[in-house]
């Protein structure tokens, strides 16, 4: 992508596509119409509403397209929460136990960790929270110990928002469905950055969400494979093959359905390799600047393109950061009453408190270039440079070479 931003011009340089993407220009002028001309309901039986629904249809299967699925298969909600919700509340409401078993893991995204604390509280479920391992990965044999005659769900991310480890879906999906139960998988941050196919991955539901993918803010999709039997979120005139209620909005859908049109294209270009590219050298200039003191976090190998997961010793994430406010990027670490709290997903691998408060997370996208990876080292390296003299000394931990 050479063309630049109107939203990313001039400072700070931005490295936090994990937490959102800036709306592609395409892709608001592919949804202007519908905001601004065809504005029927797509429910409706006249003329005006012929142009909304056919453009819902090519976008449900734009997206379809993009994970390999079927059209009829493709849910649009309103959010990634919005999807998480339905696919475990509607599975466990569907199965019909007195007391439905669910698998998670401890590092997955709080709209399915939350759901299933609510399914705990208010609908009597069992929710087992597997371990993850120092690099986040779940073990398929963990999984398999622990699925029991009343397990109807599983749900697995696809890949970790903090670190970007991707989880091995495929071997999960297959012990799961092996022993009659249904996997979900949260996709938010893998759809569009690497090649996804719900047939090879074995899933029976995944989560898309728009604005991880260069969408506006607002419009998602669950994939349901097709004879998966769920209860509706929401109640209402049908809409979203009975999913779903509620007048669809033609304009975000078709947000969501270019999106996913550019995320193919991007991917058959080879965009996820000079991502991949553009965060080595990312990393690679941080480890040349800071000598022994940039430790990776998560898999070398297993992770998506975009993103760097990385500790610098004697420096506080959240203080660096504030420190270089011509960089925008985030951490992992929460603040309650002015104290930083080590990040959950980081403490969940095993790291120790030091080296999880120092972490930072970049993660990159479209519009980055080499000039903003070469600005984002010089001063991320500066100002730990400068923090690690302002704090003395200490221990060192182990050397690591730069992953």
């Amino acid at each position: 992508m050479t063309t630049p931003h109107p939203g990313l011009r001039g400072d700070p340089v931005y490295l936090d596509y994990n937490a959102t993407t800036p709306v592609d220009p395409r892709v608001v002028e592919a949804m202007v119409p519908y905001l601004a001309d065809w504005f029927g309901n797509p429910s409706s039986g006249h003329a005006y509403a012929t142009e909304p629904r056919t453009a819902l249809a090519r976008a449900r299967a734009r997206v379809a397209a993009l994970i390999g699925a079927d059209a009829g298969e493709i849910v649009f909600t309103g959010s990634g929460s919005e999807a998480d919700n339905l696919a475990l509340r509607g599975v466990v409401l569907a199965a019909g136990n007195d007391r439905p078993h669910v698998i998670t893991q401890v590092t997955e995204h709080p709209a399915v960790l939350e759901t299933c604390r609510a399914l705990e509280r208010l609908h009597g479920a069992e929710v087992t929270y597997l371990p993850v391992d120092r690099d986040g990965l779940v073990d398929p044999a963990v999984l398999a110990a622990a699925l029991t005659e009343r397990t109807v769900l599983v749900s697995v991310m696809a890949a970790n928002n903090e670190t970007g480890a991707l989880q091995p879906v495929a071997a999960l999906a297959r012990i799961t469905r092996a022993h009659g139960a249904l996997l979900h998988c949260d996709a938010a941050q893998t759809a569009g950055k690497i090649p996804l196919d719900v047939r090879e991955l074995g899933v029976d539901l995944l989560t898309v969400v728009g604005h991880k993918m260069y969408a506006p803010k607002g419009i998602a999709a669950l994939y349901v494979r097709d004879g998966t039997r769920l209860e509706p979120l929401v109640y209402g005139g049908g809409q979203e093959h009975g999913l779903r209620a509620g007048t669809e909005n033609a304009a975000l859908a078709v947000a969501l359905g270019k999106a996913a049109q550019l995320a193919e294209d991007d991917l058959a270009a080879g965009g996820n390799h000079r991502i991949a590219a553009l965060r080595d050298d990312l990393h690679q200039r941080l480890a040349a600047a800071l000598p022994g003191r940039v430790r990776l976090n998560g898999p070398r190998e297993a992770r998506l393109p975009n993103t760097l997961n990385v500790s610098i010793d004697h420096c506080r994430g959240h203080e660096l950061l504030h420190a270089v406010p011509e960089v925008a990027a985030s951490t992992g670490s929460a603040c309650h009453s002015g104290e930083h709290t080590p990040s959950p997903v980081l403490t969940a691998m095993g790291l120790p408190p030091e080296r999880a408060l120092s972490a930072l997370r970049l993660s990159l996208g479209r519009w980055n270039t080499p000039e903003e990876i070469d600005t984002a080292t010089r001063l991320i390296g500066r100002a730990a440079a400068g923090g690690e003299r302002d704090s003395g000394p200490a221990s060192p931990g182990p050397r690591e070479r730069p992953q």
